[in-house]
């Protein structure tokens, strides 16, 4: 087996440079588990054309394969829901489902998390069981537990766990029903994005216990890192720490919308100009405060078979949709379905504009029982409420 401790302590350096590494007991984890052990059998690497490279630990130098695994992006583990890169030798089309999370984020994140010693933590999303293996050097492995969904996910990462030198409570089912003893946690960390935070998970962790999750509706972007503190009466409260991107939980994936959309859209209860234009949506802070004020809605980019662009904001669950279509700088909006989608989000942006464009980490959250509740402060016309049926 190939030495990877230069590699280790290059990547904590970088990390520290950066300034997300900044405790002596995390540099430590970072420096002693070795990364390249939890991406067997292999990782898919982007190429053109939307296809994915299959390079497997074995197939490789084993020279190539540590500087793979020690690159600072993200590794795609899994496509679809199934496919490894030992299964495959050629270049393959597929949507990932599985990665190992650029370290960077992966420990920004448990920095974040503000742990201490002697604090219990549950885990929502193992995945390769990277990050798992980080929290069970700093922490012990009696002092973590893991879940995942995916049963062949979680047992590669049992796999590489043990390879690690760790074991530790990984529990192999619904991320969002958390681990089934009742014992409370202090530490809570979902390292996968949910439109809301399960209260079960709230429920499981301390007063004075912190949850850190990613929170957004099903884009790819535009999706917040709230980090809320358990208080005595059982609710939660805290704020979006700053931008944050995961796959989602599978249990609250949304399907993208496909099929013919002039069909979706054929039939519309108004038109009108765009008072804000729809490009907006492209960045990350307007369409997180899109998917607040209309949560479930989907942004879907297209173009007509002479180039032109097409916009749409789509509600499938409530069957509702917003089109647009550009006249040079001017666009047109055309909505149907019993909920006016682009009423309520361009509320919200021209609220936010007028209140100076307000970064991610202005925006609070409160979690009760019954709501997610958003807001920014000084700004009654910027709240929303989610209410959870």
């Amino acid at each position: 087996m190939t030495d990877t401790a230069p590699e280790r302590r290059a990547l904590a350096d970088r990390l520290e440079k950066a300034g997300v590494l900044t405790t002596p007991k995390w540099r430590a984890a970072v420096e002693a588990v070795p990364r390249e052990l939890f991406l067997r059998p292999g990782v898919f690497l982007p190429e053109e054309g939307g296809r994915w490279r299959p390079v497997t630990a074995r197939g490789v130098d084993p020279a190539e394969w540590v500087e793979i695994a020690y690159r600072d992006q993200s590794l795609t583990t899994q496509l679809d829901g199934s496919v490894t890169a030992d299964q495959v030798s050629d270049l393959v089309t597929g949507s990932p489902t599985s990665s190992s999370t650029t370290p960077v984020t992966v420990v920004d994140m448990i920095e974040s998390l503000e742990v201490e010693d002697g604090h219990h933590v549950l885990e929502i999303g193992t995945g390769t069981g990277y990050s798992s293996a980080l929290m069970c050097h700093r922490l012990g492995e009696d002092n973590v537990t893991t879940v995942e969904v995916d049963l062949a996910v979680a047992d590669r990462a049992d796999t590489a766990l043990e390879a690690a030198g760790f074991e530790t409570w990984t529990v192999a089912g619904d991320g969002l029903l958390g681990h089934p003893r009742r014992a409370p946690y202090d530490r809570v960390i979902a390292t996968c994005a949910v439109r809301r935070i399960p209260f079960t998970w709230i429920r499981q962790t301390k007063p004075g216990g912190i949850v850190l999750a990613t929170v957004g509706g099903s884009w790819h972007y535009g999706t917040g890192l709230a980090k809320v503190t358990v208080g005595e009466d059982g609710t939660a409260e805290g704020r979006i720490i700053g931008r944050s991107s995961f796959m989602q939980a599978r249990s609250q994936a949304s399907l993208p919308v496909s099929g013919d959309l002039s069909a979706r859209t054929a039939y519309a209860d108004s038109e009108r100009d765009a008072k804000v234009p729809p490009t907006l949506l492209e960045e990350w802070m307007p369409a997180f405060l899109a998917q607040l004020a209309a949560p479930g809605a989907q942004f879907v980019r297209a173009a007509t078979p002479e180039g032109a662009q097409l916009l749409y904001v789509f509600d499938p669950e409530r069957e509702s949709f917003a089109q647009f279509t550009a006249d040079g700088e001017r666009w047109t909006v055309r909505q149907g379905g019993p909920v006016a989608l682009w009423d309520r989000i361009e509320q919200a942006l021209s609220a936010w504009r007028t209140a100076g464009s307000p970064g991610i980490t202005a925006v609070r959250l409160r979690i009760t029982d019954s709501s997610h509740t958003y807001w920014i402060e000084d700004d009654p016309s910027l709240c929303w409420q989610h209410q959870l049926t």
